[in-house]
């Protein structure tokens, strides 16, 4: 560890091994935080065609999938019966799920798994986006500002 001053150094390598040990959600609400305290918007970025094209291919790769929550909608407590079915939480935490929006309701499933949660909570009344994790990786280790979300 290097010093400055009198505090010591933190390295990117040890601030990459502590971004990738978090779930989507902690990183979600990282990056919330970064765009508050710097003024910054996290919107996808073209950076170079070759980050480009590497995140295209991983893309192609994807099996993991996040279902993320944009809103309940007006049939709430459809959807937190939904979210409760979907996730075996209880009533107050489906409900602060439901209540919450960018809510990571099912994460690292299968495409399959991660469609069906999906259509039941449209059912249900709420909008919901399918988030490929490998993209929220890839915009990290791109050194991107982005966190997105691509609908299926």
């Amino acid at each position: 560890k290097k010093f400055r001053g009198n505090k010591m150094a933190i390295s990117k390598e040890d601030v990459l091994e502590y971004i990738s040990g978090l779930s989507v959600l902690e990183l979600s609400e990282l990056v919330k935080e970064f765009e508050e305290k710097f003024g910054v918007s996290a919107q996808p970025v073209a950076v170079a065609g070759a980050v480009a094209g590497g995140a295209a291919e991983a893309a192609e790769e994807q099996t993991e999938f996040n279902v993320v929550l944009k809103d309940a909608g007006a049939k709430k407590i459809n959807v937190i019966k939904e979210i409760r079915a979907l996730t075996g939480l209880g009533l107050k935490e489906a409900k602060a799920m439901a209540e919450e929006a960018g809510a990571v309701v099912k994460e690292g499933v299968s495409k399959e798994d991660a469609e069906a949660a999906k259509a039941a909570l449209e059912a249900a009344g709420a909008t919901v986006e399918l988030a490929q994790l490998l993209d929220v990786i890839n915009c990290i280790q791109g050194f991107m500002p982005c966190i997105t979300t691509k609908k299926y």
